[in-house]
């Protein structure tokens, strides 16, 4: 059985709940820092994953990234009372892979600014396209200029989700990150609409209030999960966990404790 090493991964004690972070694509674990201190001072622990890790030997298709972050959550010692899933955008859908997983390890979850899935083949294709061409630009392009253009995308907004110094960490990672633009593309993906009622446990879905593509996503698929419910951040676009960060953390924490929904 292959190991993926977890030393790359952040992780924050605090208290009997964990919460692990999955980053969005071309992101990384030093992207939660800020939320990592925030939910630490309420008494919540948190692990950042390097999702990267898990494309450092070989392809990995999201239906199989869901088992092996499971079976790093199962395989440990956890002295804690509960864990919780938290997933962005591409680590959202990522999330959602491992909740759909029998047996899973999950006690909660908190999807944000995430598609469950394109309906057509033909949009699926399109999609296949145009990340194979941020594939090429990742891997053998300009690095700078490849993160400027996906940072410019109007869809991001200008959140910063990182300091200068991390970002320039992001390099080491361009082989994993031109790999996730083919296998875990949302072209690549299955949708899951028809899967959501499946996930029993309590499920937050966090959309911003201008991002109007993935609200509109956020109450569909919210409404499709037994115990999922939906939370719009104010004034705020696609990256809502760093353009709202205390209105975030604060949602997020108030989920966790207060008995989820």
């Amino acid at each position: 059985m292959i190991q993926y090493s977890k030393q790359t991964d952040e992780r924050r004690e605090a208290g009997p709940m964990e919460c692990w972070c999955l980053h969005g694509a071309v992101g990384m674990a030093a992207d939660w820092r800020g939320f990592a201190k925030s939910m630490a001072a309420t008494g919540i622990g948190t692990r950042a994953i390097d999702s990267w890790r898990f494309l450092e030997c070989c392809p990995m298709p999201l239906t199989d990234f869901g088992k092996a972050l499971n079976a790093d959550a199962s395989g440990e010692v956890f002295r804690g009372s509960s864990r919780a899933l938290l997933g962005y955008s591409m680590g959202g859908r990522m999330a959602l892979h491992s909740l759909l997983e029998d047996g899973h390890p999950w006690q909660a979850a908190i999807i944000v600014s995430a598609h469950p899935g394109l309906d057509s083949e033909t949009e699926r294709a399109d999609r296949r396209a145009s990340d194979a061409g941020w594939a090429t630009q990742a891997l053998a392009g300009d690095w700078q200029k490849f993160l400027t253009a996906w940072n410019a995308q109007p869809i991001l907004g200008d959140a910063a989700m990182r300091d200068p110094q991390a970002s320039g960490r992001l390099i080491m990672r361009r082989r994993e990150i031109a790999r996730s633009f083919v296998d875990w593309s949302l072209g690549a993906q299955e949708p899951l609409w028809d899967r959501l009622g499946k996930i029993t446990i309590p499920v937050l879905w966090v959309a911003g209030e201008n991002d109007t593509k993935f609200r509109a996503l956020a109450e569909r698929a919210s409404s499709l999960i037994p115990k999922g419910c939906v939370a719009i951040a104010p004034g705020t676009g696609h990256r809502v966990p760093w353009a709202a960060e205390t209105w975030f953390a604060e949602t997020v924490g108030s989920f966790l404790k207060l008995g989820y929904v």
